[in-house]
């Protein structure tokens, strides 16, 4: 009887097993938590962008807390999935956007970006105008704190930035609000091409229910069936001979089709 590599080895079999459970573990909670968390990066990225000092000194405090917050989520979204992984050090140093992203929250505006790039695709168009519709409010809300205490500036509400947002996504573009500041004409740059690209995907959605709807056309035979078609009626043919041979020898004084009656 001779021993495999396993069993001169106790424990390295059970080993693998717990390394592969650790890693079904981890693409679990993965597949569960990467959309809520990138959805949270989206929705969040007015409160990491702006500069604290631009909220105002009287809200400051709390603008602070809520970023300390914020990075408290994804820092335990980091330790939870290094504890999961079966080299936990080495999991957490191979991923180093995770932990820039605790440190410094304006990263996480690549979250959202794999968020759009993950419901790009056909049949996610709900999902897509939920996205494009939370980041045209992050530009106004965004273009609101940038622009409501510049000089020259006409945005000085919130209801203003959230007009002017919408006509921006729209390609409209009405003139009646723009931004004056370095950071709000960036951020209408990103609202432009949000508007772009959404009135791509409407129309591309819109286009494809259309053509799915018309009418199919007639499938063409195969080109092997005419031929099939001939072989058939050729051996009918030879057996309709074959028939006539034969009561033609049955009955040598009538002529096929002929009774005895006759």
């Amino acid at each position: 009887m001779t021993m495999t590599d396993n069993d001169r080895r106790p424990g390295r079999g059970a080993g693998a097993g717990h390394a592969v459970n650790d890693r079904g573990r981890l693409a679990g909670y993965e597949a569960r938590t990467r959309g809520p968390l990138d959805l949270l990066a989206l929705a969040t990225l007015w409160l990491v962008l702006v500069p604290v000092g631009d909220f105002g000194h009287a809200v400051t405090g709390i603008v602070t807390a809520f970023r300390v917050a914020l990075s408290a989520v994804f820092g335990a979204d980091i330790a939870i999935r290094s504890a999961l992984a079966p080299r936990h050090l080495h999991y957490a140093l191979t991923h180093p956007l995770a932990l820039a992203s605790v440190i410094f929250p304006p990263v996480r505006v690549i979250f959202s970006v794999r968020l759009i790039q993950s419901i790009f695709r056909r049949g996610q168009l709900a999902r897509f105008l939920v996205a494009a519709t939370t980041l045209v409010i992050d530009g106004a809300v965004i273009v609101y704190l940038l622009e409501r205490h510049a000089p020259h500036s006409n945005i000085h509400t919130l209801g203003d930035a959230l007009w002017w947002s919408f006509v921006t996504v729209t390609t409209v573009g009405y003139g009646d609000f723009y931004p004056v500041t370095t950071g709000g004409r960036i951020t209408a740059c990103f609202i432009m091409a949000t508007g772009l690209l959404t009135l791509a995907v409407v129309t591309a959605q819109v286009a494809s229910s259309f053509v799915a709807q018309g009418p199919r056309p007639a499938t063409p035979a195969p080109p092997d069936e005419p031929a099939s078609h001939e072989a058939t009626l050729a051996e009918l043919g030879q057996r309709l001979a074959r028939i006539e041979r034969l009561l033609t020898a049955t009955h040598p004084g009538n002529p096929p089709g002929a009774t005895e009656g006759d």
